[in-house]
């Protein structure tokens, strides 16, 4: 069973889109995708899912894919751990939430914000309140470098990428790109995610003004008290193995998982064995 919804969030009344899969009177599993991501970048990961019993439901985060711009251009980390908190609170059970990157982040500190009390478990994506900084520097160069240029074609964008994802091999069929990208009125090519999500006006990136700091996220995770999996991919330049280790320590009771020839895009580069980590913490919740 497959139907389009639609959330809004408490802060500025943003219509948040997603693709739901499966029962919903099931388990509800939230996937919430990376800075920069659509809800697309899931693969088959939410079928998948869904296929196994529970109700998964892939969103697009404010300001990305077919969701809402925020006129207010905010987008802080706490405004996105709020979305996250109105999105699990629409449900009658407790959700599942599996966050990459920033959707992880943003699980993570909705958990904390709302005392604990809001998931059922949590899958973190190549995230932890410890981030390299030369793989952080790396990731906001690539989103700022065409943010506002675009590109004059889909193979244009498909090679931009390919310069930045060098460890996959490109694919000859764009239709997955095709759906990160936005035609515009000019002709031009544009990531399908508002420009101002990365960059203010000042300069400054967009989440300088936010309350949550790495402190705020040990915090989160040392209270962490339900089942946890985190996912790591081993070629990842943003989470490290001391990190990765570092967030263990602080979640003893936490599973690993460190995937084999995927980078930061765990999903994307490694969907098959990164869908049968997910589906396999999955059934332990039964």
């Amino acid at each position: 069973m497959y139907e389009q919804r639609e959330f809004r969030t408490s802060r500025g009344n943003l219509r948040l889109v997603a693709d739901a899969y499966g029962d919903p009177q099931q388990q509800p599993v939230i996937l919430a995708h990376g800075g920069g991501q659509t809800r697309h970048a899931w693969g088959k990961t939410a079928q998948q899912i869904a296929a196994e019993g529970f109700y998964a439901v892939a969103v697009d985060l404010r300001g990305h894919g077919e969701s809402d711009w925020a006129a207010d251009k905010d987008y802080g980390f706490d405004t996105f751990a709020q979305d996250f908190i109105d999105i699990a609170r629409s449900f009658t059970q407790k959700p599942v939430a599996v966050g990459a990157s920033l959707g992880g982040i943003s699980s993570l500190a909705a958990q904390r914000i709302s005392e604990q009390n809001l998931l059922r478990a949590l899958v973190l994506v190549d995230i932890t309140p410890h981030l390299e900084a030369d793989g952080l520097s790396r990731i906001r160069d690539f989103m700022l470098e065409r943010a506002v240029q675009g590109f004059a074609s889909v193979d244009e964008a498909a090679d931009f990428v390919a310069s930045y994802t060098a460890h996959r091999k490109r694919g000859e069929n764009n239709d997955g790109l095709r759906k990160n990208l936005r035609l515009c009125d000019d002709g031009r090519y544009r990531w399908h995610w508002d420009p101002n999500f990365i960059i203010r006006d000042n300069h400054q990136p967009a989440e300088e003004g936010s309350t949550i700091r790495v402190n705020f996220l040990e915090e989160a995770a040392r209270g962490l008290h339900i089942p946890t999996l985190l996912v790591r991919g081993r070629m990842s330049d943003l989470i490290s193995p001391e990190s990765a280790q570092a967030f263990l320590e602080m979640v003893p009771h936490a599973q690993y998982v460190d995937i084999k020839d995927a980078g930061h895009m765990v999903a994307g580069d490694q969907n098959d064995i990164f869908s049968s980590a997910v589906l396999d913490f999955l059934r332990q919740l039964r």
